[in-house]
Formats: structure tokens, sequence, C-alpha cells
């Protein structure tokens, strides 16, 4: 098919004549597949049909070249609308569309039952819907950054807009101008269960507007009038285009019933359905195929993205001895110190009202234009920021621990199966946060990350070693979480009292760092606590008990040598500041659980949610300070 790529005010005879041909096959191969599979979403699929089919013929996107720089972007939020995806790429030649006939939501196939981006013409692996606007607006910014001009068209399901993080992105998307961006809303009045004026009324058109958007109302099946507002021409602030459609449109049976919104049809209902399209039942072949394809199930290629980072590190900051500050205030410079030494691909900075505290204030104010203030909207922040990495930028979000993985990890887990690479720096972790009080103690962080496998976890132990985990992060691939808390930390140093991280360190993601040297017993702590497990360790050498302090800054990667240099101790502690049920504690009772002859594990950290408080205090009510730590270690040795 000849693509206009917009250009042309209207659609030709011709063209109309090709879409009409086009969507009336795909409906049919919307019913063929999920009945083959015996489930999917076939009504919503039928009434996003014609959207779909003008968006991939008319953008500039191009089947033989479906990742080239500078292409417009099409995401679909309403991910279980894939049979509809799956049979309009695959008619416009991105892919076989037999294939994705035949082995739809089948084990091993690509065609899964919500779309992946893994497949040529998806940006976007969704279906936890309400996110797929703030994915484009991620991938706007970027693209914006990149000096890209290009439109963005996201398409969702009307049930959908009933989630808050819509809203969130809806006034992001006004703030920051993005007038490339255009949101089309499948308007078919109908959700699992039932209309969605029944289940949960909103007044799209009156919240759009307010939050500043341009608001155009069509007929979702009319190619001609949604052609004329999906052109992009003239527009000068976000689009919201109410697409006005049928659940199951074009079979007399579906149309407007809510049970075909995730129901496939049986194989006499498939029958009446394709008589009344006029469409060939071939499904006795089509059953067929499926089974050999199901005994003889491909390898699924779906090869890691390479991103485009940061090329430089920087010129890191060694902190002295008598330096006493804060991871936070170290990751902050090291931030900005990243951005000079790249000029040339300034990363992105990402903030919820927080700038001053979590410490992207200096960088706002050097790199304002590529620094952006969500105020406090997390969800948005967390799904924009991981998106935008998928658009070629290297991407930073910094925020309160909660807010940063506890209160966002849905999100996170969405960046994680799109393998996003995002920087997310969390500081205000752990009891240290003090006098918050529990409500901000992030304190379950680790166990939360070790469940997404994407995700890089680093607990650095002082300002140095926080330097170098920052530089790390920003120049090599995949998602990272820098944990740190609030307070001041000394310096760590070596038994000779100089540097441990010092101006020859270079992080690498895994090590564990050894402090002292020692036989009998074997201390293993995490960020904050490695000053604390020092200390510990000067208390019992004061008994002669001779003890190793290692400093485990990747809990959530402990390696199989590092398991058997342990295998020689006694007894083994870990220290967090953290739930000691999913944090270091925890990882390493899972790793040694699958070996035999293991020393025996005590696990020192948080037990409860702590009180507000000084963080001093909080950590003596739950055995952290480095008198209770040696304690505890002597009475497991009595």
């Amino acid at each position: 098919m000849e693509r206009t790529n917009f250009i042309s005010p209207s659609l030709s005879s011709t063209e109309v004549v090709r879409l009409k041909s086009l969507c009336h096959e795909a409906r049919g191969n919307i019913l063929k597949m999920t009945s083959l599979a015996a489930s999917g979403h076939p009504g919503g699929s039928m009434s996003s049909l014609e959207i779909f089919a003008l968006l991939w013929s008319q953008a500039k996107v191009n089947p033989s070249e479906p990742l080239k720089k500078g292409r417009d972007r099409i995401i679909v939020s309403h991910g279980h609308t894939s049979p509809g995806v799956y049979s309009v790429l695959g008619a416009l030649n991105f892919f076989d569309l037999h294939e994705a006939i035949v082995s739809f939501r089948l084990a091993g196939s690509d065609f899964e039952g919500h779309i992946e981006r893994h497949l040529p013409g998806i940006e976007l692996t969704s279906g936890n819907l309400g996110q797929g606007l703030s994915a484009a607006i991620g991938m706007a910014i970027a693209d914006r950054s990149n000096g890209i001009k290009n439109h963005i068209w996201v398409v969702a399901g009307d049930g959908e807009n009933q989630k808050g993080q819509i809203s969130e992105a809806r006034r992001f998307a006004n703030k920051y101008m993005l007038s490339n961006l255009t949101y089309i809303i499948d308007l078919n009045h109908l959700q699992i269960s039932g209309d969605t004026a029944d289940v949960m009324p909103v007044n799209l058109k009156a919240e759009f507007e307010a939050s500043g958007w341009e608001v155009v109302e069509t007929d979702g099946h009319d190619l001609n009038a949604l052609y004329k507002v999906l052109r992009p021409a003239n527009q000068n602030k976000p689009r919201l285009i109410l697409a006005r459609t049928v659940m199951g449109k074009g079979v007399s049976f579906m149309e407007n019933k809510s049970d075909f919104h995730g129901r496939a049809l049986n194989i006499q209902e498939l029958e009446k359905a394709l008589v009344e399209l006029g469409i060939e039942n071939n499904m006795e072949e089509l059953v067929a195929e499926r089974k050999v394809f199901l005994t003889n199930r491909p390898a699924s290629c779906r090869e890691k993205p390479e991103y485009h980072l940061l090329k430089n590190t920087g010129v890191p900051i060694t902190y002295s001895q008598e330096h006493k500050g804060d991871n936070r205030s170290a990751w902050g410079k090291a931030l900005v110190s990243l951005a000079d030494a790249n000029p040339d691909n300034l990363p992105l900075v990402f903030d919820c009202d927080l700038a001053g505290s979590v410490k992207t204030a200096e960088f706002a104010k050097k790199y304002p234009g590529h620094f952006f203030q969500t105020g406090i909207m997390e969800h948005h922040a967390a799904t924009m920021a991981g998106c935008s990495t998928l658009a070629d930028k290297v991407s930073f979000w910094s925020d309160f621990g909660v807010f940063a993985i506890d209160e966002t990890f849905n999100q996170h887990r969405l960046n994680d199966i799109n393998q996003t690479n995002l920087k997310v720096v969390a500081t205000h972790c752990g009891l240290d946060v003090g006098p918050d009080g529990k409500t901000h103690h992030c304190i379950k962080y680790v166990g939360l990350l070790r469940a997404l496998p994407n995700y890089r976890t680093i607990v650095p132990a002082d300002p140095n070693q926080t330097d170098r985990a920052v530089r790390h992060a920003g120049t090599s691939q995949g998602n990272y979480f820098i944990a740190m808390g609030r307070s001041k930390l000394p310096v760590i140093l070596k038994e000779d009292g100089s540097v441990f991280f010092d101006k020859n360190y270079e992080f690498k993601y895994g090590k564990v760092d050894r402090f002292r040297a020692g036989k009998d017993v074997a201390i293993l702590a995490m960020g904050p606590t490695c000053e604390h497990a020092l200390q510990a360790a000067e208390i019992l050498g004061i008994g002669e008990v001779s003890t190793a302090v290692y400093g485990v800054s990747c809990p959530t990667e402990i390696s199989n040598e590092f398991i058997k240099e342990l295998m020689k101790f006694k007894q083994v502690i870990t220290v967090e500041d953290h739930d000691t049920e999913t944090g270091l504690g925890a990882g390493l009772a899972i790793k040694l659980s699958e070996l035999s002859g293991t020393p025996a594990l005590t696990r020192i950290g948080v037990t409860h949610y702590g009180m507000s408080g000084d963080a001093k205090d909080l950590y003596t009510l739950q055995g952290l300070q480095p008198e209770q730590i040696a304690e505890t270690i002597l009475s497991k040795l009595s």
C-alpha cells in the first residue's frame, strides 16, 4: 500500500477501498486467531481496527526499516487488542501474518496475548492499562532532545482512562507543550463489567480540555473522518481524539456486547460470523497447522537491545579521610560531572518535587533543558523516565525510596519487561530517614528489585563508592537502582587509614569489597551499616575474635565464588538497614541453602516497622549499633 505519511489533506478513493478491504480481512483474522487460541480479546480489536489500519499505513513507519531513526511512533496502550494489531501489521508486511494467526497465544510463539515490542512495528510491550500515554511522553521527550521532528500517536481503550496515571500524564504533556502527541481513545463505551458509564463514569472531554488539550470527536470507523483528525497538520497542543466505535464492529451478534471484550467465539459462533463477513472458513487447516507448530515450537529470538550510552565517565571525585557528607550529595555531584563529560549526549533527569532533597537541583540549574519536573506524579514519572530510554536517551529518575520503588513497583515491572535503560537513584532509604517515620522508611527495596530480573541494585557504602557507582550505571547497559540513605557518612578507610575507594578504585557490578581480613567470623554489611560493621569488628578484635568485614554493594548479585570464600568461616553475619526477610541476609540464606556444610548465618537488620525519631535511636531499637552487633556475634560464638 502506498504511504502518504499523512501529507495529503484527505484519503484518496483508492486508499479508502484498500483500507476497507484490509479491515474487512483483518476482522476475519482476528476471529480466527482468537478462536484458534480459545482466548483473547476480539471485541476491542475490532473496534480499534480502523485506527490501527490508518496509523500503520499512513504514518512515517517503514515495514522494511521499522526501527529507522526519526520514525513516527505508534504506541498501543490497550495491549490486549493484540489480534487487531497483529492482523494489521501482518497485512502491511511487517511480519508473517499467517504465522501470527496460527501461533497466536501459543507457548513459544512471538505473538503473545498482549503486544510485544520485539515485533517489528511495535514500540512498547503493553497491557498494564494506563501506562501507554506516559510511555509515549517519555519517547516524545527523548526524541525532542535528540533533535527528531516526528509525530507520536497513542491508542487506548476508554475503560483504562479511569486510571489516575493518565491524569498525571496529560498534565505533563500540556506543561511541556508536546504538540506532536495525539492520544486516541477507542470510545466503544464497554469494558469487562459492562457500560463504562455504569462501571465508573469519566468525562474525558472536560478533563482533557481542563488540562489544556485540544479535543476532537469523530466516527472511529469512518476512514475519511478519522484520517482528517489523525493528520497532525496545524496541531499546536497535544490532541485527544475521542473515536466513537462499536465493540465487535462488523459482526451483528457481537456488536455492543461486553461479553466479547475478552471472549473468543466458539466454533458455531465463528462459522456464523465468517458467513456474515463473507470470509472463507479454513479453520480445519489452521487447527492442523497449529498442532504442528505446537510440536515443532521455534526458539524465540529476543535479543536484549543495545542502547546509546554515555561514553565518558568523567573524572571521578575522591573524598578524603576528613570528609563527612551524605551519599546523595555525592550522587548529585557525580551526575553533573557525567553531564559535563558528555555534552553531545546529555542525560535526561526526572524529578518529583524533591530536587533539593535528592540533589538534582545543581543539574537542573546547569542543564534546564534536560531536567523535567513532574511534581508529585510518581507513577507517570516512573513509566515516562523508563520509556524515554527506548528512544535512545540515558535517563535518571531520582526520588525518595518509598516512592521510587514501593509505590511504583508495577511501573518498574513494565520497564523491566520492556528492557529499558533507566537509572533510578533512590535517596532516603532505610531507617536512616529517621523522623519521617514508618510511612517513609523504605526497608523492602532489595526484595522488590530481586523480583525484577533486568534491574541491577547498588547500595554504596560511602560517598566515594556512590560517585563510582553512578558513573558505572550511566555508562552501562540496563536498568539500575542505586539506593542510599539521608545521613552523612564517614569515608570508608583501609586498615592503614587511607581511603578505601580511592582514585584507583573502579566499580564493578557484583564485586564484593573486603574491608578487613579475618578467619573466625565474617560480617557482610550493606550501605550505611558498613561503618557500623567495621566498628563492631574492632570491638570483637579486643576479645580476640578475628573478624573479616565485607561490603556488599550489590545484594541481588552474590556470586558463587564469594560463597566459596565464606565457607571457611564459623559464623557469617549480615548487617543491613533493611528488612531481614527480604534483603541481603535473605538473599544470602537462599544461596547457602543450596549447599551443604555451610557456616551458621545470623541476620541483623530491620525486623519490624521503625518509629519516628533520630536515625541513631532507631538503629539502637533494631540492634544495629556497633556494640549491639558485636554482642550478638559473641552470643552466637558462646
